[in-house]
């Protein structure tokens, strides 16, 4: 019996330990675009390792997800201070929201205001997407995928 790709994403996310960049990208390709508006609302983040540098940066800065008031503000990166306290990591600004063709998809995408970081997510279900980070800095180190799941009551 062949599993659908939202039920490889779940098997994925379990894994704690290196996971081939390859394998993650195959069931991103499967899975179906996001709306925009689906976005909106509070995230928890949770990062594939795939041996890309931003999984441990992310990692280091103690990431807890992204909070999307709106397609037009967004806080792209959220932390958790050392109280345990969810709060805004100013350093990265904000983003926003649009649709934006990637791997040959047009899904919603998230636009950093200050990086050139574009976040293009794949839907997995009605709290649960995966992302893709495009970041032109780091283009030798390939994609960045990581997911988000929504957190509760958050959802507008």
């Amino acid at each position: 019996m062949t599993s659908t790709p939202e039920q490889q994403f779940a098997e994925l996310a379990k894994i704690e330990g290196h996971v081939e960049e390859t394998t993650i990208a195959s069931v991103y390709d499967q899975l179906k675009p996001v709306a925009p508006e689906l976005l909106v609302g509070q995230w928890e983040g949770g990062s594939f390792n795939t041996g890309h540098p931003t999984h441990l940066q992310l990692h280091n800065f103690k990431w807890a997800g992204k909070d999307f008031r709106s397609v037009d503000d967004v806080d792209p990166i959220m932390r958790y201070e050392e109280d345990g306290k969810r709060t805004w990591f100013s350093d990265y600004g904000h983003a926003r929201v649009r649709e934006v063709k990637f791997r040959g998809v047009v899904t919603a995408a998230m636009v950093y205001d200050k990086f050139p970081i574009i976040d293009a997510f794949r839907y997995v279900d009605e709290n649960t997407v995966v992302g893709a980070m495009d970041n032109k800095e780091l283009q030798q180190s390939g994609t960045y995928y990581f997911y988000l799941r929504r957190r509760t009551q958050s959802k507008a």
